[in-house]
């Protein structure tokens, strides 16, 4: 979509789904620990405004939404955002003059399919830590009852009803049903080379089904597992009887992952920047041009494509994580932090001079992209008025430093080298 949300846009809610007192329990004690409380009240609220039938709500707007949260535009946006990450929600819009989005509401999962999700359950146990995710496990156990001294003597179908001819049934396909949402994911693993490495001797042709796939895939993205390690956790995984024991790859990847870790477990953090918070497009200029990379490439990604023929140390993945985790800082700024540290720290990605740019930036509450590499040029000018100060210690220094192109005042007049244009080319046609 190009357009932005507006407060005019009008959207209509629809349950897909039948909603019990138990899925707004779920909601609150599962999800809401991973997706905060604001994602959860716009679900709760998107809920409300469905009609007494409770299968469609009458046309609103977005300032209704605005109004009954008391929240800003971008704030109900990433709430939405959320809910559709993790399968509540799916939305829908068609353009016009104003507009018009559809909101499908979802079931939340079952309690059993929930603590079992190889993501969501990993995420929900490293958010609460083990003493409140051992209540949680503790609230939801169905207590155990010796039958052992009992005998079964429930009535079956046929011993009770008996069946006849009777009146033409008309089928009907629309009845309101118990819908769940699923999770989109894309693929993070190179099935056909994850295939071809393991020996077919070793394997069942029902090995890599739909279900392993999905499985293989979500703890990939969950464990950020690269396709070399994956290939050896799955060959560690096998049974006997050729297939991929879910539970055995599931602890393996959990291993793997605390051991590159020190102990920890992975939680979920915005990975690309915000739409609310990108640029117009349409603008061809050079500076827009490295605006749009900035804001549609992942930090970890942006670190990667400096590295011509290696692969970034888990310390400097690290510093990016901490970044976005502690700080709270967008991904699109924190790739412009890169750029930035890199050229003028001569290629070093040292935390202390990270933590010290990152710590400004963030007293100045810089979320834009272009906000960011404007204090950055501001930033560098004030050091450079010092070094040519005759009477400061930095007198002697006559090396011009190495900027990122954007740093040039004029740059939309300019054009950047051959050599920056093939780099900025490569890195989007992979993005």
């Amino acid at each position: 979509m190009n357009g932005k949300l507006l407060p005019a846009d009008t959207y209509i809610v629809v349950n897909k789904t039948i909603l019990s007192e138990l899925d707004k329990k779920k909601i609150t004690m599962l999800y809401q620990p991973i997706i905060g409380h604001t994602a959860v009240g716009l679900y709760l609220t998107l809920i409300d405004d469905l009609e007494k039938r409770e299968l469609m709500s009458s046309e609103l707007t977005h300032h209704h939404l605005m109004s009954t949260m008391q929240l800003k535009l971008q704030d109900i946006i990433i709430a939405r955002e959320k809910l559709e990450a993790v399968g509540l929600l799916k939305t829908y819009v068609k353009e016009e003059n104003v507009n018009n989005y559809v909101y499908v509401i979802y079931s939340p999962l079952s309690v059993n399919d929930f603590l079992n999700h190889p993501i969501l359950s990993v995420v929900l146990y490293n958010n609460l830590g083990k003493k409140e995710y051992d209540k949680l496990i503790n609230y939801f156990k169905i207590p155990r009852i010796n039958l052992k001294d009992y005998e079964d003597i429930t009535a079956s179908f046929n011993s009770v009803f008996t069946a006849v001819s009777g009146n033409v049934f008309v089928d009907n396909d629309n009845i309101v049903n118990k819908n769940i949402g699923t999770i989109k994911l894309e693929d993070k693993v190179d099935f056909d080379l994850l295939i071809s490495s393991i020996p077919k001797n070793i394997i069942s042709d029902r090995c890599f089904n739909e279900e392993s796939r999905n499985l293989i895939n979500s703890l990939a993205f969950t464990y950020n597992i690269d396709n070399l390690n994956m290939q050896g956790l799955v060959r560690n995984s096998l049974n006997e009887k050729g297939m991929i024991d879910r539970q055995e790859l599931t602890k393996n990847c959990r291993n793997f992952y605390e051991f590159e870790n020190a102990g920890k477990l992975p939680t979920l953090i915005y990975s690309k920047q915000p739409d609310y918070l990108k640029s117009p497009k349409g603008d061809t200029s050079n500076w827009a041009k490295q605006v749009y990379t900035f804001e549609n490439v992942t930090p970890n990604d942006y670190l990667r494509s400096k590295y011509k023929n290696g692969e970034p140390t888990m310390r400097e993945l690290q510093i990016i994580e901490d970044l976005m985790v502690k700080q709270k800082m967008k991904p699109g700024v924190v790739n412009v932090l890169i750029s930035y540290v890199l050229k003028v720290n001569n290629q070093k990605f040292t935390r202390s001079y990270v933590e010290t740019v990152a710590a400004q930036w963030c007293r100045l509450h810089i979320e834009t992209v272009e906000d960011a590499m404007r204090v950055a040029e501001k930033e560098h000018k004030k050091i450079k008025k010092l070094m040519e100060k005759p009477t400061t210690k930095y007198s002697n220094v006559n090396k011009k430093e190495e900027l990122p192109s954007w740093f040039e005042k004029n740059i939309d007049k300019q054009e950047i080298s051959k050599e920056e244009q093939e780099e900025l080319d490569n890195l989007l046609k992979e993005f």
